[in-house]
């Protein structure tokens, strides 16, 4: 039997919902680290997917043990999104696209919150993607990111909607934090890092696919998607 889910707006991260560019990411945060002798694993950098970099960079080097000033952190920085920026391609998690346009044509609401700066938004998203969403939240709009509330506090503000009223689509422990800590209905998929990571959220998919077959979604109007 499905879960019947009654919303106004159903909103998105990105990397690892809607678009796979995680292995991107983490091969230019493994190359540029590299470099300086810091040799990080994939758990290093996928259970910190959605966050500042800058924060990611001052985690590892204090995990490996090493000291690094807050200039040579914005360097490193700079290189790593230089890297990314060269070797990325947009590739679309199974099953998302269908979904999004399945989901607007049935009139529900659509929200994107990534901490992806805006720029990099534009890079990987195209635009009959990114104009199924009403609104679009990136990194460059928020002073805090995940797992800071401010990302989904400032969409639901923005949307003029109560936590009671949205549902979010995360992959990512410190999205699902983010999504958590605003009051919100949170449901992962296993796409970036297994179940045993993503225990705070309210219910965990192995795919899109699952998460239709066992949630039902009904927005404010009364119309299902089925």
């Amino acid at each position: 039997m499905k879960r019947k889910i009654k919303l106004h707006a159903i909103i998105f991260d990105m990397d690892g919902v809607i678009t796979n560019t995680m292995p991107e990411h983490y091969r230019s945060w493994r190359t540029v680290l590299a470099k300086i002798g810091v040799r990080v694993s994939h758990h290093d950098v996928y259970s910190r997917e959605g966050q500042p970099g800058m924060n990611s960079v001052q985690e590892l080097f204090a995990q490996y043990g090493r000291a690094i000033s807050n200039q040579q952190a914005h360097k490193i920085l700079r290189e790593k999104e230089s890297y990314f920026k060269k070797i990325v391609r947009t590739r679309f998690i199974p099953g998302a696209r269908t979904f999004l346009k399945k989901l607007q044509k049935n009139k529900f609401r659509l929200a994107l919150v990534t901490g992806t700066s805006r720029h990099e938004m534009n890079q990987i998203l195209p635009v009959s993607i990114r104009k199924l969403f009403s609104l679009i939240v990136t990194g460059n709009d928020v002073h805090h990111g995940k797992p800071h509330p401010e990302p989904y506090l400032k969409t639901l503000q923005k949307l003029n909607l109560q936590p009671s009223d949205a549902v979010v689509i995360e992959n990512a422990p410190f999205g699902i934090q983010s999504a958590k800590e605003a009051g919100l209905v949170c449901l992962a998929l296993e796409t970036s890092l297994p179940r045993q990571y993503l225990h705070r959220a309210d219910a965990v998919f192995t795919s899109i696919k699952e998460l239709q077959k066992h949630v039902l979604f009904s927005n404010a109007n009364g119309k299902s998607l089925v």
